[in-house]
């Protein structure tokens, strides 16, 4: 399968993005809580909750909170020193974010948007511990709006603005952790128009909306602050929902892989119908493997659970087919199963193995009443998980005979996918009542500059090169380096520290992402009074990255790079002539350039450059 190539029109691939992109905001979006992220170990006290799904106003329970529901789990949530009542869902929200508001509103216009004249905020429920109230808060702002991509406009169907769920830590013997740090950080969720036809018009749609996005200055970077979901379908497969692509780099394969996987699906399907396939009721096959070799089903056993077994008719080396790099069908069943809490299923086509001998084998068969042309699943773990394990394989394995399931499923790191729940519906919307409705006005919105028209603005103004000004207009630190441009800074030094000393620094293992935007002005500005030379930036950096509890000023006296006075410059400029005065006296200004790396080198970056040429040249002057 891996070295398949597919016609992408041929199979009638129909993809759409949402992006989920973090605001910058100093608040959330319901509380007045920051939005800065803490780590776990700062945790002063913990909450627990149990989630369960709820009706919605029309009387209907979403299918994927009911399963999610079915998997019993406690779900604990780290709390800080900054958080409120509302992230504990211990009081009721505020108002929207104003700050938030604004943002999106920018952001609506660059998507060219149609805005609403009443937003409203809904609840959309969630039981999967990621919101401790048990639903996402969330306000549609916009529709109807467009892109352009190289092959053709992709429209953007909605623009939602809605709250950031916690962030979860670990799994634990109970249930989930989370952190509290990232619940409520509001974020806006983008949902193109299904008019994406390849795996690359996927990832340049993408690019472009991160683009646009990006040019407001006032999104989150970084790891997690933006994801990509994709939703991915062929004309014989289904609606298929990939949840949390990080990487813009990681969609087109993501799209590719899946467009394979629902072929192969396809097939599978057309070979089991072929075959009249069946799945049989799950049987207690326990008996078959008493005495054991097998590590994993003898200690299920030794702990008193089971082992369950379902005959599959037809599907004889078809659960081991081949639909995704490294991944099969029998996979597709281990993910099932594993929803359930088991760590994964045994299949024939993979059998004998794992300690599995071919009389067992045999005899699992004949438990099962299985022939040649059949598989057989099988589950060993404590009765009640095996027993609801073993069904979910037996559903998903009727499911192949059926073609490609709908489906939400998550990213792996590999570009491959694994299934998470089924698809939500409208049944987890309702109105949140306790916020009341904005009336959005898009007559008040200032149009960003877009970043690259900030890049050649850049290029033109301050006479950087275009590769900088493209590095500076696209790096997180835009609104910064404006801010100090604006307060005076050289833009050339400004751009070249932002951007080029630090990717050196982050290069040589300086924890650079540690470094705030004060810490940078403050060293601008001591670099403009004259109090540290350009030279010393490096280290002063390197040290406030070390030691970010020290002020820029404190650095420079740590680094030892306290400025000297011009008679201190001359001096040890005079030195440094005079160790080369036969140089000197051979080839005159020609020492000038040697002379010049020995003389920074004597001050440590104590003096500007410009002050130690001009003290060398005379120096040299006076004695050629």
């Amino acid at each position: 399968m891996t070295d398949r190539e597919y016609d992408y029109e041929e199979l009638g691939l129909v993809a759409g993005l949402e992006i989920h992109q973090q605001l910058d905001t100093a608040t959330k979006l319901f509380c007045g809580s920051p939005t800065t992220l803490r780590e776990p170990e700062e945790a002063e006290r913990t909450i627990t909750r149990y989630l369960h799904p709820t009706k919605s106003e029309l009387g209907e329970v979403d299918e994927a909170a009911l399963e999610e529901s079915q998997v019993e789990r406690e779900f604990e949530y780290l709390a800080y020193d900054t958080t409120c009542l509302v992230e504990e869902d211990d009081e009721p929200p505020a108002e929207l974010d104003a700050e938030a508001l604004d943002v999106a509103m920018q952001i609506a216009d660059l998507l060219d948007l149609t805005v609403v004249d009443e937003a409203q905020v809904m609840r959309k429920i969630v039981i999967d511990g990621s919101n401790t109230s048990g639903f996402q808060r969330s306000v549609l702002l916009g529709q109807e709006g467009s892109i352009e991509t190289d092959d053709g406009s992709v429209g953007i169907e909605d623009m939602m603005l809605e709250e950031e769920s916690a962030k979860r830590v670990e799994e634990t013997d109970e249930g989930v952790r989370y952190s509290l740090d990232r619940l409520g950080i509001p974020l806006v969720e983008i949902g193109t128009s299904p008019d994406v036809r390849s795996p690359e018009q996927a990832r340049e749609a993408a690019e472009r909306i991160g683009m646009l996005l990006r040019s407001t200055g006032k999104v989150k970077r970084g790891l997690g602050t933006i994801r990509q979901d994709v939703n991915v379908s062929i004309a014989e497969g289904a609606r298929v929902e990939i949840k949390g692509v990080q990487a813009l780099d990681d969609i087109d394969d993501i799209v590719a892989t899946e467009v394979g996987r629902q072929a192969e699906l396809v097939e599978v399907a057309d070979e089991l119908r072929e075959r009249d396939a069946a799945v049989d009721d799950p049987v207690d096959a326990s008996e078959v493997f008493e005495g054991t070799d097998s590590g994993v089903i003898a200690g299920a056993l030794d702990d008193g659970g089971c082992v369950m077994a379902v005959g599959l008719e037809g599907f004889d080396g078809l659960v081991g087919r081949e639909i995704a790099p490294d991944r099969r069908l029998g996979t597709e069943l281990s993910d099932h199963a594993k929803r359930h809490g088991a760590g994964g299923v045994f299949h024939t086509d993979e059998l004998p193995a794992y300690g599995v001998t071919d009389a067992e084998v045999a005899e699992l068969r004949e438990a099962v009443g299985a022939g040649d042309d059949d598989a057989v699943a099988l589950v060993a773990d404590s009765t009640e998980v095996a027993e609801a394990a073993i069904e979910a394989v037996a559903e998903r394995a009727a499911t192949a005979v059926e073609g490609v399931p709908e489906e939400t499923r998550g990213a792996n790191d590999d570009g491959t996918t694994r299934y998470l729940r089924p698809l939500p519906g409208a049944a987890r919307l309702y109105p949140e009542t306790d916020v009341p409705p904005v009336e959005p006005d898009p007559s008040a919105v200032e149009t960003p500059e877009l970043l690259t028209e900030k890049a050649e603005r850049y290029a033109d103004e301050y006479g950087l090169d275009a590769g900088l000004a493209e590095q500076v207009a696209y790096g997180r630190r835009m609104p910064l380096f404006e801010a100090v441009v604006a307060d005076g800074t050289d833009p050339t030094f400004a751009a070249t520290t932002l951007e080029s000393t630090v990717t050196e620094l982050r290069r040589d293992g300086v924890a650079v992402e540690r470094l705030t935007d004060d810490q940078f002005r403050g060293v601008f500005a001591l670099v403009a009074s004259g109090d540290l030379a350009k030279e010393g930036v490096n280290e002063v950096l390197t040290v406030l990255a070390e030691e970010p509890e020290l002020s820029p000023e404190e650095a420079v006296e740590e680094a030892g790079l306290a400025g000297v006075d011009d008679e201190a410059v001359r001096e040890a400029v005079a030195e440094v002539v005079e160790r080369n005065a036969d140089q000197v006296e051979q080839q005159g200004m020609g020492a000038f350039s040697a002379l010049m790396g020995e003389a920074m080198d004597a001050l440590r970056g104590k003096a500007d450059g410009e002050v130690v040429s001009d003290a060398l040249r005379e120096e040299i002057g006076e004695r050629s």
